[in-house]
């Protein structure tokens, strides 16, 4: 071989290793700016934490002290001015901002529109003649006053009569002395009226105040000597008031054919271990009719539990839940329940792969993405059912079988054990089920209705923290099952519980018809005034 011949391989290797290393210090260069987009990242939660742990919370900003001599005053006088110059331009055409848009802005109007005014005090201006003016008009601000909760006796006054003349008998189907009979109380030899007992429930499970703090309330007004014990014994006479209430609401929930299951955990205490064992309570949401049961079995998350219930009650229809394995295992032969599972719960699996493969975890959420285009877009038009059914089938359909080839062709190239994986595993083994909402057009791609009947007992468990035991888990679905209800109604749950605890004693022997009467969503077509507006729920959850 010549010496140009070895010259040139020698170069063209040279140029091979040169182009190879070019592109092995891209990737390296790619991967340094990936890691310190990474660096930075982590050393601001870092520092977020530091300061959270060991800095100051307050967001206020150091006091300036204005004795202090400015350093940098000549540097900066020139950098200052214009920044003032540009502040007051801006602060000049905020001020000409016109008085109609201002007036739109005042919100707190709305706020005491509806409030009472029962307090009014005149100002007069002092040192000056009146006699000398003429009124031409007034200025009036509105300030909301707070009168604190009040308790107080109520004397019921039955006069006892008895015959002027003893010698004579007394009328026929009379006695001798006559007294009016006492009116049915909601708990025997209680001084708790009904009003107090709603509140007792209204504390403890929608406003989540405990026990003890309630005690701590109604001493500060006036009601001494009250202890826990006493409170817990009302409040277990009372639930057992409205138990057949709940039962009803049970057997109304299942004879819908469209529901929607879930559970969460409420830690009950053992007085065995000596501490809090984590139970689970499971929810049932009828979606048409809008009705909420809570339901507790001594905690067990087991299946059975649900199908239990369902069969209890002939359950036949759609049963709408997430992933949970025990829903499958129960229903799995039953061919009276059509599982659905939930398309958000599928989606978060993917979202949560995003970091480890953004681009298989991107197709799948802009594939679910497209679904719920589908159903804005039938919602914006205002669809029916059935028109919703056809316009699923028409859109969604394509896009769902597509996914599925994609989820078989290319899902099986990745670890069952990598996010990306256990994404399309769990959406795969699944996605059957989340065909059926194709069959109808009632049927909802999520069950996030059931997930947000829920919160209120997350809450709920972190502040009273524990339940005493089995029975006062069991309770506590009485109450919250009737609650949870009448949130989905719009139904004001003070004006419910007063008026319903005060007539079951009137109801222990009431028909399935006289009870049905009594729930929530029929409670409130015979009172419309208890029904709370949209303006009036949405104002509740702002604060």
């Amino acid at each position: 071989m010549e010496e140009k011949d070895i010259l040139l391989k020698t170069i063209e290797g040279l140029n091979a290793s040169i182009a190879s290393l070019s592109a092995t210090n891209k990737d390296q260069a790619e991967q340094i700016k990936n890691l310190q987009e990474r660096i930075k990242e982590l050393t601001a939660q870092i520092a977020w934490l530091n300061r959270q742990l060991f800095g100051r919370k307050t967001e206020k900003l150091p006091v300036y002290n204005p004795d202090m001599p400015d350093l940098f005053a000549e540097e900066f006088a020139g950098l200052r001015h214009q920044a003032e110059e540009k502040r007051d331009g801006a602060v000049e055409q905020i001020e000409k901002e016109p008085v109609e848009v201002r007036k739109q802005k005042r919100q707190n109007r709305k706020m005491t529109e509806d409030l009472p005014i029962l307090e009014t005090e005149v100002i007069e201006p002092a040192g000056v003649d009146l006699s000398l003016y003429r009124r031409i008009g007034e200025e009036v601000t509105k300030v909301v006053k707070h009168k604190p909760g009040m308790l107080y006796v109520k004397e019921i006054i039955r006069p006892k009569y008895a015959l002027k003349d003893s010698t004579r008998l007394p009328p026929a189907g009379q006695k001798g002395v006559e007294i009016a009979p006492m009116p049915l109380m909601p708990v025997d030899k209680c001084i708790a009226d009904t009003s107090l007992l709603a509140e007792i429930l209204l504390q403890k499970y929608e406003y989540h105040v405990p026990f003890y703090r309630q005690i701590q309330q109604y001493r500060h007004l006036g009601m001494k000597g009250l202890t826990e014990s006493t409170l817990d014994g009302w409040f277990k006479k009372t639930v057992e008031l409205l138990r057949p209430l709940y039962e009803e609401l049970k057997r109304e929930v299942f004879s819908c054919d469209y529901v929607q299951a879930d559970e969460t955990t409420v830690p009950v205490i053992n007085k065995e271990k000596h501490r809090a064992d984590k139970e689970y309570l499971w929810m049932v949401r009828s979606v048409m009719k809008k009705l909420v049961i809570f339901h507790y079995d001594q905690g067990s998350r087991a299946g059975a539990v649900i199908e239990s219930l369902a069969n209890q009650y002939h359950f036949k229809g759609y049963l709408q839940c997430d992933g949970f394995a025990g829903y499958e295992t129960a229903f799995r032969t039953n061919p009276d329940v059509r599982l659905l599972n939930c398309l958000v719960h599928i989606r978060r699996h993917f979202e949560q792969a995003l970091d480890e493969n953004r681009e298989m975890a991107e197709h799948g959420l802009t594939q679910i993405q497209h679904i719920y285009r589908i159903e804005h877009c039938c919602d914006k038009a205002g669809l029916s059912y059935d028109e919703r059914k056809t316009k699923r089938r028409e859109l969604a359909g394509p896009v769902m079988d597509a996914m599925r080839v994609w989820m078989e062709t290319e899902g099986i190239k990745y670890s069952p054990n990598s996010q990306i994986g256990k994404a399309i595993t769990y959406a795969y083994t699944r996605w059957d089920n989340m065909m059926g909402c194709l069959e109808e057009g009632r049927l909802l791609w999520d069950n996030n209705l059931a997930e947000n009947v829920i919160r209120p007992i997350t809450l709920g468990r972190k502040n009273y923290l524990f339940c005493g035991n089995h029975e006062a888990a069991a309770n506590m679905s009485v109450i919250c099952s009737l609650l949870a209800t009448c949130k989905a109604h719009d139904v004001n749950p003070r004006d419910y519980l007063n008026d319903v605890i005060a007539r079951m004693p009137y109801h222990k022997k009431a028909t399935h018809e006289e009870l049905l009467e009594l729930l929530p969503h029929k409670w409130k077509l015979q009172h419309p005034e208890s029904a709370l507006t949209k303006q009036e729920e949405e104002a509740g959850n702002r604060c």
